[in-house]
């Protein structure tokens, strides 16, 4: 880092990462947000954040925190950390574009001595393969002669108010030793739970990517043995509980799985294996079964709907939840979506309500428009999709209202006893 200016942080992309980031150095250092969404920048100036991540009162201590909209205003800053999505395209392709535009950005007002730290998942390699050339082209510097690269993973989860960023442990990473124990001194500012400095970017960026992929091979697994399970008429969730009285069993449970890591992290690492020539069986595997679980949420609800006589085509089903998990507003990657669009193909009439989803937010991403308030009595089928506080509250008796008197009411989430659902994962 710069020993000729005063150290000055630029958190580059404010969203469920980038924010509670910016605003824990906000704390103890002269920090600039920097977003493109203009909007989400007036917002946060406001003390308004829409991701509920943070609260007004954490904004407000974050007393060295500006937000700006400008990349010119990044000019004076010498450490850039990047915390844009990395998400995948619709061939479940990494789509980089977001970084290689973060670079472009940052390589514009880079100056000699300057620190760049990547935090958005990538698959081992790409920092200095992809976001390096890009800050160099942009600056006309030499990497690590002129400026320093380091790479930290994010480990934010969304919605979680007891994990939050300062007391999760963190890796990191430099592109010298010299720079990697700059890194890590920078990040023991603000980290309570401690840090662990990677052997170097590559490492790091691995260690990141199989978190996730090792969740997603897990869950791949349970929602296999649902599927085992619910043909020979074994309740799951009975089965799951009775292995967990043994100490070393995981409580992994089957669901839908999407967000913005687990159901995304695992193609950064099967890209970067095939490129290199390697075709990864149990990730691709666990992969197809998980993407594969809407299809077959809808194929048992449909069944049973046939079993009870009741018409699918013209029916009216309730999917409560859209977001990707319970008690957060995040959609990205929702696979609730699966569901709605399946349902669709059987010209079955869908409302989707979610108290923690901006109406607004669904009708972007996804074309839909959510209802606010169900009606009571109209429903052939009710699908408890996402694990809502609010829906927990309700009970099975209060949900019940909701549908027609013969009705199916399927529970993803085990928020009902058994005698309560007429299906369950």
């Amino acid at each position: 880092m710069s020993e000729h200016r005063p150290l000055q942080i630029a958190v580059v992309g404010l969203g469920y990462v980038g924010l509670p980031l910016a605003v824990a150095f906000g704390k103890v250092l002269p920090v600039q947000g920097f977003d493109i969404n203009s909007q989400r920048i007036q917002a946060l100036r406001e003390g308004r954040d829409s991701t509920l991540e943070v609260s007004p009162d954490e904004l407000a201590e974050a007393r060295l925190l500006r937000f700006t909209d400008k990349p010119e205003d990044l000019a004076a800053c010498t450490v850039y950390i990047v915390t844009v999505p990395t998400p995948i395209d619709a061939h479940k392709r990494p789509d980089l574009s977001l970084l290689l535009s973060a670079s472009a950005i940052i390589g514009a007002v880079l100056s000699p001595g300057d620190l760049v730290i990547y935090e958005s998942t990538v698959y081992p390699g790409a920092t200095e393969e992809e976001c390096v050339p890009a800050l160099e082209r942009a600056s006309g510097l030499r990497f690590n002669k002129d400026f320093f690269v380091g790479y930290s993973p994010e480990r934010i989860n969304p919605g979680d108010k007891q994990h939050r960023i300062t007391t999760i442990r963190k890796v990191t990473s430099g592109s010298t030793p010299e720079v990697a124990e700059q890194v890590d001194a920078l990040y023991r500012r603000i980290i309570t739970a401690g840090t662990h400095k990677a052997a170097n970017i590559r490492v790091a960026e691995a260690a990141k990517v199989i978190e996730n992929t090792q969740r997603d091979v897990n869950i791949a697994l349970i929602n296999e043995l649902a599927i085992i399970f619910n043909r020979l008429g074994i309740d799951t969730q009975a089965v799951l509980e009775a292995a967990g009285t043994k100490w070393n069993f995981l409580p992994f449970r089957p669901g839908l799985v999407g967000g913005h890591c687990i159901g995304v992290d695992p193609y950064y690492l099967t890209h970067k294996a095939q490129a290199i020539g390697y075709h990864p069986e149990v990730i691709l595997a666990g992969r197809r079964l998980n993407d594969g679980m809407g299809s077959y949420v809808v194929a048992q609800l449909v069944k049973a709907m046939i079993r009870r006589r009741i018409q699918v085509e013209g029916a009216r089903v309730l999917v409560m939840g859209l977001a990707f998990k319970e008690n957060c507003p995040d959609l990205r990657n929702t696979r609730v979506i699966d569901i709605v669009r399946e349902l669709g193909d059987y010209n079955v009439q869908v409302d989707v309500h979610d108290p923690w989803v901006g109406a607004e937010d669904a009708q972007r991403e996804y074309g839909l428009q959510l209802v606010a308030q169900p009606e009571a009595g109209v429903y052939d089928a009710i699908i408890l999709a996402v694990a809502h506080k609010q829906f927990m509250a309700m009970g099975a008796e209060s949900i019940r209202v909701l549908g027609k008197p013969a009705h199916i009411i399927y529970d993803l989430k085990y928020l009902l006893p058994a005698e309560d659902s007429h299906l369950r994962l």
